[in-house]
């Protein structure tokens, strides 16, 4: 069976109209290839080979998870430097609007310009926004992002917010700075990526404590993951029991094994096909209204 059949067979076999993935990277062509440039190189963030399985053209990478019965996917994008989200965010509300089954993504970074194009992506529909704490290398709780994240709040936006530690530490990742992030903005409905890795236990700690937290599987539980960051496993009743809080996401194009492997390592944890239907269909399907 190749992978696409497999991919389907894996949500009809849990009577699914297809997955959801919340974590998934578009970005201007420039960007992309140097990011994949960065992961050939076995970058700092990185530090062992990162092969990239899906590397082809735009084109052929959406008709890939179309193919798979993904039924909503993002774009994530992210800045590393002022001057940079808001012609990403021009881009992505341009690429939302010629990919349908694509939610609208924007980002953001601690500038004066900021709150001014994060409400300008609102107002055009921007649906989901992604903040990366370990490439960005900037506290979340930087006062040029006070607005912003009001903003958010009272839009009740998703964020998918990079800030665990892992691969390697960065100034502000850790549990610490979101747990400051969201002691001033409570009401923020963050998506912690990775969930937390490797800080699992803080993380699922914050997801109990508020309300609007969540969190992705992305590359957790995979082989790949698994070698330096394992999830403990005495921690899966709570991962159980907290079922309507876990989103799946893959990381595509971006991942160092075949997208179906994310899916077989979540049916590998064992915790039913109650908790898998929730995980990779029904939760996003409720967030995002779909």
């Amino acid at each position: 069976m190749d992978e696409r059949a497999a991919v389907v067979g894996f949500w009809r076999g849990l009577r699914l109209p297809g997955l959801v993935d919340v974590h998934t990277h578009f970005m201007p062509d420039q960007v992309l290839r140097k990011v994949w440039q960065y992961f050939d190189a076995a970058g700092p963030l990185t530090g062992r080979p990162w092969p990239i399985t899906y590397r082809t053209a735009e084109d052929e990478r959406l008709e890939t998870l179309r193919s798979f019965g993904v039924r909503a996917f993002t774009s994530m994008l992210y800045p590393h430097k002022p001057a940079m989200a808001a012609w990403l965010n021009s881009w992505s509300a341009d690429f939302a609007a010629r990919t349908p089954d694509c939610l609208h993504t924007a980002t953001f970074f601690p500038e004066e310009s900021a709150p001014a194009y994060v409400h300008r992506a609102l107002e055009a529909g921007a649906r989901v926004f992604k903040s990366h704490l370990q490439v960005g290398a900037y506290d979340p709780n930087d006062p040029l992002l006070d607005d912003v994240w009001g903003l958010l709040a009272e839009a009740g936006a998703p964020i998918v917010i990079h800030c665990g530690s892992g691969p390697v530490p960065g100034k502000h990742t850790g549990p610490e700075p979101t747990a400051r992030l969201l002691s001033r903005h409570p009401r923020l409905r963050l998506i912690v990526a990775h969930m937390g890795t490797p800080e699992y236990r803080d993380f699922l700690d914050l997801a109990e404590r508020y309300d609007g937290v969540r969190l992705d599987t992305t590359m957790v539980f995979t082989d790949f993951s698994e070698r330096d960051a394992p999830f403990p496993r005495e921690e899966l009743p709570r991962l159980r029991a907290m079922g309507d809080r876990i989103l799946f996401g893959s990381d595509f194009p971006n991942i160092p094994y075949p997208y179906l492997h994310a899916l077989d390592s979540l049916t590998r944890l064992d915790l039913g096909d109650d908790w898998l239907r929730a995980v990779c269909h029904d939760n996003a399907a409720e967030l995002f209204d779909l």
